[in-house]
């Protein structure tokens, strides 16, 4: 059965390499998810037939509640709600991949290589669940989403640190079992994923996210050195490596180190100078006339068109566009909502098509042949204080340089900040207009008016 076994893992990781190979287009990604899915499927199922389990009874209960659970979320939660649920499944890799370790150190005959595993696996998988915790908190709103910072912060992530050392030597050089040191082991990994991300703000959860998705995957990785199992071992290396490289995509994208963005809460918080202005407010009216004549038009996603559930009057909007004659395509910003490609798989949702897409880099030149554009529900994306103001807290963040283009009609409730909670001086530029209201009735009635 073990010769099997392992031939059912080569194919679970052929399937898991192609997945994530799919993963990368739009137009792929349900087929790769798909694959990936059977992978671990395949895993699963074998592992389970080789390991000679002698009840399946609470095996299948635990089949039958995640199943049970990952359908439930699946069916009810809301694109808005995507970003918090990921950074939840996150934490939960991580606290299944702690207990694995934590099963492991039950192991007859432990040896050092076994317990440095466990460590490992105990370490990541603790800062990967309670940080996930917190990024979930900052994401829906139950934790203020701006850097929390606190007297001696440096020190006592310090001497967490050291603690943690001191506990890891002590538990290697016991014989296995539940000892006082993992326990504390545990509790410190615990309180340093905390630590991690309470000072990081919320316009850098995206990055967040996509490092605690890696950490799961380290985690998972350390977990099959543990226990022995090739394919754990693979499927934790895959994530773990493709999350980092995103991770490092999406730094770039903000011209940011990921230290910067990990450690900058500690440092002094820049004050953003006062915008002063006037705001021009358009109606729909006036703004159909703008986009009736424009034969360019660019729209700029953002998390407040996923709030308004807005996608598909987008998309009823685009084609109206087009049937007058107008070339329409969608500027995506990297770290555009609140997690990465969170624009693209809302589109995809309501079938805008792959080719209209276009990044950051590809548009910026362009801007300045465009009509208009139009801004639903961004901000931070599109802050021109990134690029002009060296006292702005984003100072230095590549944006879609939108006041470039002839006319800017920005879609937004009020004059409230983003989720980075800096001011945005683009609505007070001479070209901007203002549709204030709900992105979807706005984008609504601006369809009433071509029809």
């Amino acid at each position: 059965m073990g010769m099997i076994t392992n031939y059912s893992y080569v194919v679970a990781s052929i399937l898991f390499i192609l997945g994530l190979k799919m993963l990368g287009s739009a137009e792929t990604a349900r087929k790769g998810n798909m694959l990936s899915a059977a992978g671990m499927l395949i895993a699963v199922v074998f592992t389970l037939l080789d390991q000679g389990i002698v009840s399946y009874f609470w095996v299948f209960v635990g089949l039958l509640i995640g199943a049970g659970v990952g359908y439930y979320f699946a069916k009810t939660v809301e694109m808005t709600g995507m970003p918090e649920l990921v950074a939840l499944f996150n934490g939960f890799g991580g606290i299944a991949s702690l207990l694995v370790g934590w099963a492991a150190v039950y192991e007859p005959n432990a040896n050092t290589f076994l317990m440095s595993t466990v460590f490992l696996t105990v370490l990541v998988g603790g800062i990967t669940f309670s940080g996930s915790l917190v990024a979930w908190g900052k994401l829906n709103g139950k934790i203020d989403g701006k850097p929390m910072v606190f007297d001696l912060q440096r020190a006592v992530n310090i001497a967490v640190l050291v603690a943690i050392a001191v506990c890891g030597l002590f538990f290697l050089n016991t014989d296995g079992g539940t000892s006082i040191w993992l326990l504390a082991l545990i509790l410190l990994a615990l309180a340093l994923g905390v630590l991690a991300v309470i000072p990081i703000g919320g316009a850098d959860m995206p990055v967040v996210i996509s490092l605690l998705n890696s950490y799961s995957g380290v985690a998972a990785c350390a977990a099959g050195f543990a226990i022995g199992n090739n394919a754990l071992i693979v499927a934790g290396s895959l994530v773990g490596a493709s999350g980092i490289i995103l991770t490092q995509i999406m730094c770039k994208a903000m011209n940011r180190s990921l230290s910067n963005v990990l450690f900058s809460g500690f440092g002094e918080v820049k004050q953003q100078k006062a915008i002063e202005g006037e705001v021009k407010p358009v109606s729909a009216e006036d703004a159909y006339y703008i986009l009736e004549a424009s034969d360019s038009v660019v729209i700029v996603p953002g998390y407040g068109m996923a709030v308004a559930q807005a996608q598909h009057a987008v998309k009823e909007l685009t084609e109206l566009m087009e049937e007058n004659g107008t070339e329409v395509s969608f500027a995506i910003h990297p770290v555009a909502g609140r997690m990465p490609g969170h624009m693209n798989v809302l589109l995809a949702e309501a079938d805008v098509p792959y080719d209209q897409l276009v990044e950051m880099d590809e548009i910026n030149p362009r801007m300045e042949t465009v009509d208009t554009v139009i801004v639903i529900g961004a901000n931070d994306v599109v802050n021109p204080s990134a690029t002009n103001d060296e006292d702005s807290p984003i100072y230095g963040m590549p944006v879609i340089e939108v006041t470039k283009a002839t006319t800017v009609i920005v879609l937004k409730r009020s004059m409230a900040s983003g989720f980075s909670g800096v001011d945005n001086p683009l609505f007070f530029e001479e070209n901007a207009r203002m549709l204030f209201g709900d992105a979807k009735e706005s984008v609504g009635q601006l369809v009433r008016e071509f029809v």
